[in-house]
């Protein structure tokens, strides 16, 4: 059976400042999630899934399914606010969505084989995909929770124009990762790179230093291990409007309590993304010239 792709692409990009799920950036129109399905299919995988909020259903029907549906099998699923197990109910005020690992379980009903869960508006590289899949297709019954994540090097995911949220990661002699830390403001200082938070000392960090790009190989045992968690998180945050249940804090439980191991796979791969709008030329620019290269044909779909 072929792995799944899951793209998760409910957030609004504030930073960015539009929806950037559907900005074009190549030669045809191509938007980046086009260059991940693109490749994804390219690599072996098979079914492609969504996730989605309900208020940007048209755009993406009008965007990505008409075309998309004629090359591989694709389903989208919803993340709203509401959307929390029985019991729970969402405190006056919250707005903020639930995270990265509470949008994952929205696609378990969906997805019932092995499976990569990737952000939308990255661009990970061919390399990223070919390793997952080769990864994936090599589980067996008895390693159903060994799962994986794509690493970068830090310095090679920094953008210029402002600071960048990354899950920074320790792995063993095996490339099994140990430990994964979200900082959420990384930015360039007078000192190097560092994790600046208000109110503390800067985190000094390493351009070498490997960190995940929410590019994660799973199982479906990982919808049951999550749902566990994403309730004792709902247990302890509920009423904390900005808190985030995000997959390297499930990831990092998963371990510490090992119910589950993670392979570090490398990708040579340059990432690049578009956090800010001045991000998107450079995006266009490497685009052109991975085109120009013979890497991606001008025009994706025929």
């Amino acid at each position: 059976m072929k792995p799944t792709l899951l793209i998760l692409a409910a957030g609004m990009g504030s930073r960015y400042g539009s929806l950037k799920q559907i900005d074009p950036v190549g030669p045809s129109g191509e938007t980046i999630i086009d260059y991940s399905v693109f490749d994804a299919l390219r690599a072996g995988f098979g079914k492609v899934v969504f996730i989605i909020r309900k208020d940007i259903e048209a755009d993406f029907r009008e965007v990505f399914i008409s075309r998309l549906s004629k090359h591989a099998d694709i389903e989208y699923v919803f993340q709203e606010l509401d959307m929390i197990p029985p019991g729970y109910s969402i405190p006056a005020g919250r707005t903020k969505p639930w995270g990265t690992g509470h949008a994952i379980l929205m696609a378990r009903d969906a997805i019932h084989e092995p499976f990569a869960a990737l952000n939308a508006d990255d661009f990970y590289g061919a390399g990223a995909f070919d390793v997952m899949a080769k990864y994936l297709n090599s589980l067996t019954p008895a390693t159903q929770t060994d799962y994986a994540m794509v690493g970068y090097d830090l310095g090679k995911t920094m953008s210029k124009n402002g600071a960048v949220s990354r899950g920074i990661c320790r792995k063993d002699d095996s490339n099994w990762l140990i430990e994964v830390t979200e900082r959420t403001k990384i930015t360039y200082t007078g000192n190097g790179i560092a994790d600046v938070q208000p109110g503390k000392e800067p985190l000094l960090l390493h351009e070498n230093d490997v960190v995940s790009m929410n590019f994660w190989g799973f199982t479906p045992e990982y919808f049951n291990q999550t749902g566990r968690l994403f309730e004792e998180f709902l247990q302890q945050n509920i009423e904390k409007p900005a808190s985030e249940f995000y997959i390297p804090l499930a990831v990092d439980t998963l371990i510490k309590q090992k119910q589950a191991r993670i392979k570090v796979l490398q990708s040579h791969d340059q990432w690049f993304g578009v956090t800010y709008k001045e991000d998107k030329p450079l995006v266009v620019n490497n685009i052109k010239q991975l085109i120009q290269s013979g890497y991606y044909p001008g025009k994706l779909w025929k």
